[in-house]
């Protein structure tokens, strides 16, 4: 586990919200997933656009603070036709949590 790369991650606030709103996607992103297909399942996934407008911040940035923290492997990402969507890797954060709990 790379703790720095974690704590880099979380070190900016506006990355930080975008793990908590994805924590409760159905209270911040209300009727998200309206471009993956039907038959196709994401649950929990948040559309890029909808994480810009929430986080207030230029398509570019969203962008780059999505890959910072998928580099840090605390999102998921899945692809459906243009759209990427982001959703919280809750098996990563699962662990992170207990090896902290006893390694720090």
């Amino acid at each position: 586990m790379d703790y720095i790369e974690v704590f880099k991650a979380l070190s900016n606030e506006t990355r930080l919200n975008i793990l908590k709103w994805l924590k409760e996607p159905e209270k911040y992103f209300p009727g998200s997933g309206a471009h993956i297909p039907k038959g196709e399942e994401f649950a929990g996934g948040v559309c890029v656009g909808d994480i810009q407008e929430m986080a207030g911040v230029s398509q570019s940035t969203t962008s780059h603070y999505l890959n910072i923290l998928l580099k840090a492997n605390l999102l998921e990402t899945a692809r459906f036709g243009q759209w990427s969507y982001y959703r919280r890797n809750e098996t990563f954060i699962q662990q992170l949590t207990e090896s902290l709990k006893t390694e720090i």
